[in-house]
């Protein structure tokens, strides 16, 4: 076995497309397992292309209060020229609903991105050298659990905009909570996912030709250990969006005159429930209950595709054998309290 040999994460002979994450967990899959991924594609795909084509879809800007006809009535009714209503400020509800997927896909890439890939390079390290700096690392990891991402978030809310609700303000406050909470997430899967690799027998034979440690975690390892990410990074989309909403719902999100956010929105339309004024919140509300079941219909789909229990099954009844890649614990690795 030569140093270049690595495990396969996939058939080689596949096509690219097929070989796609989701692409291959959906050929995968059989009745109840491929109707939850579906449903949750398309939701999830909807929310995508509204975010890419809000300003094409929103018939008003999220900040726009009047138009060539005069100020919009505050609290209107829907129908007319505001299909689903306007709030208390008179923004449209339609409107603010749309632009806020931007606000919220927004979020979920620069949180998410940047704890990927400070996560990953953590746990390569950690896992592959070992000694103090992975007992340290794994320390602060646990360490980092016992605050509540909503707490960091406000904290950070404060510290970077002083308590001011603006646009960089707030999606840095939701961002980089977000992103201090989720590192340790993927540090504890890519770190296991190294001391089991750094054992295997390609590892080995990369030593005896010289590869350096720096080759074969990049060259090696890392293709081979960041197969499960996918899985890690749909849940924590949906746990971005559930943050950003409650940080906004807490008055700590993004002032309307800067973004549109559906926790602020909500937060707003607290008064309006008792006054029989249902449209101000129920829209923001599904906004998010859609966009979060979505992520999250992808997620456990994937999780249990890739539980090799649950893929047994499959084979049993005359399906494809997949790849044998075991990542049975990897939910309950990332959802450790």
């Amino acid at each position: 076995m030569t140093a270049n040999t690595i495990e396969p994460v996939a058939n080689p002979r596949a096509p690219l497309f097929r070989r796609l994450p989701v692409v291959s967990h959906f050929n995968k899959s059989v009745g109840l397992q491929r109707f939850m991924l579906v449903v949750g594609l398309v939701l999830t795909g909807i929310f995508l292309l509204t975010a890419l084509a809000a300003p094409l879809l929103a018939p008003y800007g999220f900040a726009q209060l009047s138009d060539a006809d005069g100020n919009f009535p505050t609290q209107q009714a829907p129908g007319g020229k505001h299909l689903l209503g306007t709030t208390v400020g008179g923004y449209d509800v339609l409107s603010r609903m749309i632009w806020g997927t931007q606000t919220a896909l927004l979020v979920i890439i620069v949180a998410v991105v940047l704890s990927i890939f400070a996560g990953v390079i953590l746990g390569l390290v950690s896992g592959y050298i070992g000694g103090w700096l992975d007992r340290v690392l794994v320390v602060v990891a646990d360490a980092v659990y016992a605050f509540p991402s909503l707490l960091v978030a406000i904290v950070m809310a404060i510290v970077i905009s002083g308590g001011q609700s603006s646009l960089l303000g707030g999606i840095l406050a939701a961002a980089i909570s977000i992103t201090v909470v989720f590192i340790p997430q993927y540090f504890r899967v890519i770190r296991a996912e190294t001391i089991r690799l750094k054992a295997e027998p390609f590892v080995e034979s990369a030593k005896v030709v010289g590869a350096s440690n720096i080759r074969i975690m990049t060259r090696h390892i890392y293709r081979n250990a960041t197969r499960t990410l996918p899985l890690i990074f749909t849940l924590n989309a949906s746990e971005a969006i559930l943050t950003l909403a409650g940080l906004g719902f807490l008055g700590f999100g993004i002032e309307p005159s800067s973004a549109a956010e559906w926790g602020f929105d909500l937060n707003k339309a607290l008064a309006d429930t008792t006054s029989g004024i249902w449209w101000t919140g129920l829209f923001p509300g599904l906004a998010i209950v859609w966009t979060v079941l979505g992520l999250t219909l992808v997620g456990e789909s994937i999780n249990d595709l890739n539980d090799p229990r649950l893929r047994g099954r499959k084979r049993a009844g005359g399906g494809n054998s997949p790849a044998p890649v075991d990542n049975a614990a990897i939910t309950a690795e990332v959802r450790t309290p």
